[in-house]
């Protein structure tokens, strides 16, 4: 029983650091779970708005405990996702963290994000024709066995 009440004794200044480390908790945050929480907490994120040019500014301003590296990720995978290349592809203005339209989109922008989808279709494209490919020469090969073997079977009848 006193192992128990020496293992209690230890827990209430557990508790502090706790508290203490639930601060900079964001700052050990993975990009992906920082990119959750940018979704559940901004319209932008949320909504998939093409960005405002300085956004990482914006949200180090508004939680200044992060991370610069794992927020420039969760920017690059969120400005990355095929979601967001399409809207973007289309846009006119960029938006801030709450919503509220800005500056316009240049041209410039929308031909990249036009680049890079056709880029990755094209490159999705190839590797389903690879498979099929793949998948049709192992088909070829398996045929090529059969009838190998039938006629090994019927010479090895004549014998």
């Amino acid at each position: 029983m006193k192992s128990m009440n020496t293992s209690l004794t230890p827990q209430p200044p557990a508790t502090e650091p706790a508290t203490a480390a639930s601060a900079p908790a964001p700052a050990a945050q993975t990009p992906r779970s920082l990119l959750k929480h940018l979704q559940t907490q901004f319209p932008a994120f949320r909504d998939f708005l093409p960005l405002s040019i300085g956004i990482d500014k914006q949200l180090l301003a508004v939680m200044p405990e992060l991370d610069r590296k794992t927020m420039r990720t969760a920017l690059g995978i969120h400005t990355g996702s095929l979601r967001y290349l399409k809207v973007m592809e289309k846009a006119k203005v960029r938006h801030d963290l709450d919503g509220t339209p800005g500056a316009e989109v240049t041209d410039t922008h929308r031909a990249h994000a036009t680049q890079v989808l056709q880029e990755r279709f094209k490159k999705e494209a190839d590797r389903k024709k690879a498979e099929r490919e793949a998948k049709a020469a192992e088909e070829a090969a398996r045929v090529h066995a059969d009838k190998l073997s039938q006629l090994a079977a019927k010479f090895a009848k004549k014998s």
